[in-house]
């Protein structure tokens, strides 16, 4: 991947750059990288709020690696990942060591109580895995409605049993590992079985996130394991055992994912769900068990001199970014690179307007395709080169405010409008492997913690609040509404990105951030394939766009200048956190010798590793 800007002084390396300019060949230097322990100067460590709290921004400088790669949110899980990778494990391997350990150390975003979507690239094909949860047999399209067919508030759909749909993640993994693992299954599982009986240090992101939930203590498991005696969460530091998921992860290691979708925990989970006080569910033991994760076909498109491959429906994801990727193609991006690390008014008000009608399409068509058909010609119509070049002429100098669903080449039906709470709290994990297979794997259980149910050592997500709460409008039905089955829509947007004249994997990346996510990856490409940017730059850069409502700015970013020019142009500004947790690896060469460089989000605790 061309990266003639990549700088090896903006990562501290200005001595090992000199060495290396007399360096000849991959021997030596392999010699000079070794293991990342040898890079001590890159080790530094619809419209609602973020669904997981800020914790701070610190400056990272990414991370280089010859060989193989994780990044992901957590170090403990990083390294978890990155044992598995030395020890001759795959990708899928090395992800599947990553998410247990996670489910662990980060329960507050993602763990076996959830569900995920994963690219992965095996070196010859590139495969979308479907690890959604769904929504139980006997629910229906009045699941988040009051009897006279309001909607349920936000906090009325989400905590308890109502909003728990069948966990996918495992049963996901699994299917990937028979096709793509080389290391025992249960092999995967002892990292966090070790770590899970001797305990961890509470991080203080874990800390705040505890501090901040006002329903978490009100479930007697959770209360007991997340904070002490007097209710308050544990502090920073302590070291936090959990042998009841230590008992669970032993379990399925031994014996498969049957073990958790045939057996007890299966029992215990519907139990939990239906025995809620005040607002239980609908899942039960069966549901889980017929629960079968889906392999389906990625959404690909050609950007300039890419190819971006990204999920398909349940997920919005692949195919909002490859409509914002379409229409970008249409203006001079590179003409709009930032100036001091900030994008500048034009290009905010540029990427914000291609946001607002990829949004509008995503709210009005998306939705489980096994359901509800794409319109027009379906995937085709949607990222087709001359709708995007009518959508992006829509652009004019001021803000649209709020754009209008298009009408995709050979459309005949109309839908409704979605009103999803869509509030994930969610993971993400990007890994190469010494073979040169990759993957990005977006793993949520939706809203932070949850529905806020634990049980056997876990949290339940809340997956369910993702379907629209109203099932039709003046328009027709809502395409996402609930269906007994049926997987809700997501933002999630894993996305693996190849070098179109060579074929090589060049990219990997994904973020959590709720409906946020669409923007979150389509900056860091357009950062990385338009403005030159390594991943570590693109993932820093400040975070902006449109879900088609406010123009969205990352609090403290932005001089007051550019706000005011974009106000001027009709942009209605809001301030927030952004909290994005976008994790990346990108093929570099330096001096003719290729190597992978890492990048994790300052917004988060996530950190890349390698050798």
């Amino acid at each position: 991947m061309p990266r003639a800007r990549f700088a090896f002084w903006r990562i501290g390396l200005k001595t090992l750059n000199s060495q290396l300019n007399t360096q000849l060949g991959k021997l030596a230097l392999g010699l000079l990288i070794g293991s990342a322990s040898a890079w001590p100067a890159l080790a530094q460590d619809s419209q609602q709020a973020a669904p997981e709290a800020a914790s701070g921004y610190t400056q990272k400088a990414g991370w280089p690696a010859q060989k193989y790669m994780v990044a992901a949110a957590n170090p403990l899980a990083v390294d978890a990942g990155y044992q598995i990778l030395r020890r001759g494990g795959s990708a899928i391997d090395a992800a599947i060591a990553t998410q247990m350990m996670l489910t662990l150390v980060e329960p507050q975003s993602s763990g076996i109580g959830g569900g995920a979507f994963m690219v992965h690239y095996d070196g010859k094909e590139t495969q979308a895995f479907d690890g959604r949860e769904t929504a139980p047999g006997k629910a229906d399209e009045h699941l988040f409605e009051r009897p006279d067919g309001t909607p349920l508030s936000r906090t009325e759909g989400i905590v308890g049993g109502r909003s728990v749909g069948a966990p996918g993640v495992l049963r996901m993994l699994e299917l990937a590992h028979r096709q793509h693992g080389k290391l025992p299954w249960k092999d995967l599982f002892q990292p966090a079985i070790r770590m899970a009986e001797t305990g961890f240090a509470v991080s203080p992101r874990m800390n705040k996130m505890l501090q901040g939930d006002a329903y978490l203590r009100k479930d007697p498991v959770a209360l007991g394991h997340f904070y002490d005696k007097n209710g308050k969460a544990w502090p920073v530091g302590h070291i936090l055992k959990n042998p009841a998921l230590a008992k669970t992860l032993r379990e399925i290691a031994e014996g498969g994912a049957d073990v958790f979708y045939n057996g007890h925990i299966a029992r215990d989970i519907a139990a939990k769900v239906a025995g809620h006080p005040t607002n239980p569910g609908l899942l039960t033991a069966k549901d889980i068990a017929d629960y079968r994760p889906k392999i389906r076909t990625p959404v690909c498109s050609d950007y300039r001199a890419y190819t971006v491959c990204g999920m398909p429906p349940p997920s919005s994801g692949g195919i909002a970014v490859a409509q914002m990727l379409g229409m970008f193609e249409t203006f001079d991006m590179k003409a709009l690179a930032p100036k001091n690390g900030v994008p500048g008014a034009e290009a905010v008000h540029v990427f914000s307007e291609v946001g607002r009608l990829a949004y509008a399409d995503r709210n009005r068509y998306a939705a489980d395709t096994d359901f509800v058909p794409l319109p027009g010609a379906g995937l085709p119509s949607l990222i087709d080169k001359g709708y995007m070049k009518q959508r992006a002429g829509l652009i004019g100098a001021s803000s649209m405010g709020e754009a209008p669903a298009g009408t995709p080449p050979g459309m005949n039906v109309a839908w409704g409008t979605d009103n999803a709470i869509e509030t994930p709290s969610t993971s993400h994990v990007s890994v190469v492997d010494a073979d040169g297979r990759g993957l990005a794997m977006t793993t949520t259980i939706e809203d932070a913690f949850g529905s806020r149910q634990m049980v056997d050592g876990f949290m339940l997500n809340n997956q369910l609040t993702d379907f629209s709460f109203s099932a039709r409008d003046k328009d027709g039905p809502v395409a996402n509404r609930v269906e007994a089955g049926k997987r809700p829509r997501s933002a999630m947007s894993p996305t693996v990105v190849f070098d179109r004249k060579t074929g090589k994997l060049v990219l990997v990346i994904g973020s959590p951030g709720g409906p946020a996510i669409i923007n979150y990856v389509a900056k860091v490409l357009v950062g990385t394939l338009d403005w030159g940017l390594n991943v570590q730059e693109a993932i820093a850069l400040p975070n902006f766009g449109s879900r088609n409502g406010p123009t969205e700015l990352e609090t403290g970013r932005f001089p007051q200048q550019t706000i005011d020019v974009l106000r001027a142009r009709g942009h209605a500004i809001r301030l927030g956190e952004q909290t994005s947790g976008l994790h990346g690896i990108e093929r570099i060469q330096v001096h003719g010798v290729p190597l992978w460089f890492g990048g994790a989000d300052p917004r988060r605790e996530g950190v890349a590793k390698g050798d």
